[in-house]
């Protein structure tokens, strides 16, 4: 994803509470890319590959979530 789409995205994502329990969250354009990817290829959350740096596939849904 080009820093120009994400510009424009970025705004539309709500922001992150003050003080979120637990290790910092994985970022919001990593955690997007991984929503994509999965999208995009009809795949399962979990047989994203790992390898490609979206970190869990689980994050990754419970971000979508939000």
């Amino acid at each position: 994803m080009d820093d120009d789409l994400w510009a424009l995205i970025e705004p539309l994502l709500p922001p992150w509470p003050e003080r979120s329990p637990g290790p910092l969250p994985v970022s919001d354009r990593l955690c997007l890319r991984g929503i994509l990817f999965v999208l995009h290829n009809d795949i399962a959350w979990q047989l994203r590959p790992l390898e490609l740096g979206f970190d869990s596939g689980q994050t990754c849904w419970r971000r979508l979530d939000r």
